[in-house]
């Protein structure tokens, strides 16, 4: 039986999804009153609980054999970085050690460290550290920026709006952004590889690009052009939440490439690229009133 906790956002979705479908038994957490498609399906079951409430872990780590965490702060009454990246996942780790969990599934990011100006990214250094300290065995993902979250943000909700796609700078850094559904495949492989046992993942997309060429990607998959605009970096950005905005002009100072070869040769996933990723959320859309249509 596997833990899931995180799986009413997109990536803890996605995993608790594919477990399912492989046959694994799956147990999610969920906040006391809340829903998830897959409840019903069987070998689901669901503990209520919240990262915020010890006992809670401690009662659905029973029984488990692994627990995978996706879960981040979200929008939802008192959440805050502190008492669910911080402190909630200290006490997951604890709840699972006393339960005598044999695997650790942690998601953080390729950003974590303790000297991060970025609260958050502090904060999952912090669990990181916490992390390897236990008896548990563990693996820890350190995925790049996901392409569902930054492509979907920056180039289809503009679209979406009939607005103009806004780059800050000369879009000239380049990152290997990668699409959530290969880190869905690397959780797979890693909960059964002993190769990820007490191993740290870092991971990324195919290839470093520019946003200006996930711009033109776009472009091709939907068969026409993109206006764009480039703004200062510190400008506003339409349609983007401004505690995102320097987010998006960090970007910018810096290039974050992944050389991935050898981790895929060990865990065997094959990446998505930002063609495909682009074709996939072409064909999602042609689906779905052609949000960004095709001429």
């Amino acid at each position: 039986m596997i833990l899931v906790v995180g799986a009413n956002g997109s990536l803890g979705g996605q995993i608790a999804w594919a477990l399912q479908q492989r046959g694994d038994g799956v147990r999610l957490l969920l906040r006391h009153g809340g829903f998830h498609p897959l409840q019903h399906m069987p070998g689901v079951e669901i503990a209520p609980g919240d990262l915020r409430d010890a006992e809670s872990l401690r009662r659905a780590c029973q029984g488990i054999q692994a627990v995978v965490t996706t879960a981040s702060v979200s929008k939802t009454g008192g959440d805050s970085i502190e008492n669910v990246d911080l402190a909630g996942n200290l006490n997951l780790i604890a709840a699972a050690e006393a339960a005598a969990v044999q695997h650790f599934v942690f998601t953080s990011t390729l950003s974590a460290s303790e000297q991060s100006p970025v609260p958050l990214f502090r904060v999952k250094a912090e669990v990181e550290r916490a992390l390897r300290g236990s008896r548990m065995a563990h693996t820890i993902l350190q995925p790049n920026a996901f392409m569902d979250v930054w492509f979907e943000m920056l180039i289809e909700r503009p679209l979406a709006a009939g607005g103009p796609v806004t780059l800050v700078g000369d879009s000239r850094r380049r990152h290997a952004f990668i699409a959530q559904r290969d880190i869905v495949q690397f959780v797979l492989a890693a909960l059964w590889s002993p190769a990820a046992r007490n191993a740290t993942l870092v991971l990324g997309g195919p290839a470093a690009v520019t946003l200006r060429e996930v711009v033109h990607a776009y472009e091709l998959a939907g068969g026409r052009p993109i206006d764009v605009q480039n703004v200062p970096p510190g400008s506003p950005i339409p349609g983007v939440p401004e505690p995102v905005w320097p987010l998006v002009a960090a970007l910018e100072t810096f290039d974050s490439p992944v050389p991935m070869d050898a981790m895929n040769r060990i865990y065997g996933v094959e990446l998505t690229s930002i063609a495909s990723f682009a074709h996939l959320r072409q064909s999602y859309f042609a689906r779905s009133s052609s949000i960004i249509p095709s001429q």
